[in-house]
């Protein structure tokens, strides 16, 4: 997989580039006031590549997305032919093969009793339409006092409205409460977990819950046995069980889908992100048929869903969908995750394991966060922004890095080989050992 590089004089400079982006786009969770654009022009394997020619091993998957590396041919092979048939036709109505066929792999490779899909285009739509239809579950049931919804503190489960209610980062979230519904919240463990169910059971229509781990939160891990505790105390109390697998889904775990290490079948999995392997914006929330049954009726019974988007379940986004699961079992990704998981377990040890400024590395699969403080107890100062700095130093390593305040997230493709992963983690110590000396030479 080779990028073309090559350009014509009518192409814009280097500094035409970012010149023309500051002028008129606004970036999302980038304060704009302080951020200087790096262009990239294409995309090669594992790695992306800027304006100017530099390469950058995609150490967080374009944002947690891209499974197979940039330009696989399966899946530009699946998109072009799809292009040649039909682009796009509204699933309102209608329907098209390819939203079928991906629908039955879905079903096929989800945990038992999730029987039915539907589409929407993003993992923040894919968690309103769980939100959405399990109110409206309960409602048709005649169990109108399960309003209410249970979410874990810092929880991260999209950017609109209804995501964001029950979302609970304030960094993210606190400015837009008054718009938001009222969630109950909870800590991760099974004591707090149980408590929070004695008491607002009744009046609960669903618990949504990262498996496992908490992406956004800073790659926060869940103690042993608490997913498995979160389904039977669903059961007990008629609450429904949403799992939003948009990051940990598709292999990140190491399997297909986080809730597979603990055997838990959630009644709705919400996914995106490397559901079309990084592609293109297409997501999915699943359900039982016990759910989709009692949606079913005559048109006056108004128990329909109302819910749905333009691109629903977009022909081209459809078939990168079934490109990257054709992936997967062609190069047979995920036998191929427990040697890299190992590998990049032993770096992190040897890298960050006895680092003064680490506080601590909580890593599940190939999802790792790296949490940075003056010591076991102390954090940096907020003003010195050490997780940012370090990203953009790793850039001279050549590795893109995101992270999350203080948090170093590394989440690389799952193409990524055994030798990239010893040189994602080498060159994130050096770049945090730069900043930190940078500091240093700084301080009076």
């Amino acid at each position: 997989m080779t990028a073309n590089h090559s350009s014509s004089s009518t192409e814009p400079t280097r500094s035409d580039w970012a010149a023309r982006d500051l002028r008129c786009l606004w970036h999302p969770f980038t304060q704009q006031a302080e951020w200087q654009p790096l262009v990239i022009v294409a995309g090669d394997g594992n790695y992306l590549i800027d304006e100017h020619g530099q390469r950058y091993l995609d150490g967080v998957s374009s944002l947690w997305a891209n499974l197979h590396g940039h330009g696989h041919p399966r899946i530009n092979a699946a998109i072009a032919d799809q292009l040649g048939k039909l682009s796009h036709s509204t699933l309102l109505g209608l329907s098209h093969p390819p939203s079928i066929e991906l629908g039955e792999r879905l079903v096929a490779l989800a945990p038992p009793g999730l029987s039915r899909v539907f589409y929407s285009d993003s993992g923040s739509t894919a968690v309103e339409v769980a939100l959405k239809m399990a109110f409206q579950f309960h409602q048709h049931g005649g169990d109108s006092k399960r309003q209410r919804f249970l979410a874990l503190h810092n929880a991260y489960h999209g950017d609109t409205l209804g995501s964001v209610s029950v979302g609970g980062i304030d960094l993210f979230h606190r400015l837009f409460s008054p718009l938001l519904f009222h969630t109950e919240r909870v800590t991760a463990s099974i004591d707090a977990l149980e408590a929070a169910f004695a008491q607002h059971g009744p009046e609960l229509a669903a618990f949504v819950v990262e498996p496992l781990i908490q992406g956004a939160a800073g790659m926060l891990l869940q103690p042993p046995g608490f997913l498995q505790a979160a389904r039977s105390l669903c059961d007990q109390h008629g609450v429904l069980l949403i799992a939003d697998e948009v990051a940990t889904g598709f292999g990140r775990t190491g399997k297909m889908f986080a809730c597979e290490h603990v055997g838990v079948s959630p009644d709705f999995l919400c996914v995106a992100k490397g559901l079309s392997g990084g592609y293109l914006p297409l997501a999915a929330t699943l359900t039982t048929e016990p759910i989709y049954q009692r949606f079913l009726g005559r048109r006056s019974d108004l128990k329909t869903f109302f819910h749905g988007h333009t691109f629903t379940g977009n022909p081209l986004g459809c078939a990168a969908a079934l490109g990257s699961l054709q992936v997967f079992e062609e190069e047979q990704v995920l036998a191929s995750l427990p040697g890299k998981i190992a590998t990049l377990t032993r770096a992190l040890d040897v890298a960050f394991g006895l680092h003064r400024h680490v506080r601590e590395i909580r890593q599940i699969g190939l999802m790792v966060g790296i949490e940075l403080g003056q010591d076991n107890q102390r954090p940096f100062p907020p003003e010195l922004a050490l997780g940012a700095r370090v990203c953009e130093q790793v850039r001279r390593h050549g590795v893109i890095l995101r992270p999350l305040g203080d948090v170093l997230v590394l989440m690389p493709p799952l193409s990524i080989t055994l030798d990239e992963l010893r040189h994602l983690v080498d060159a994130t110590r050096r770049a945090l050992d730069e900043v930190l000396a940078s500091l240093d030479r700084s301080q009076p």
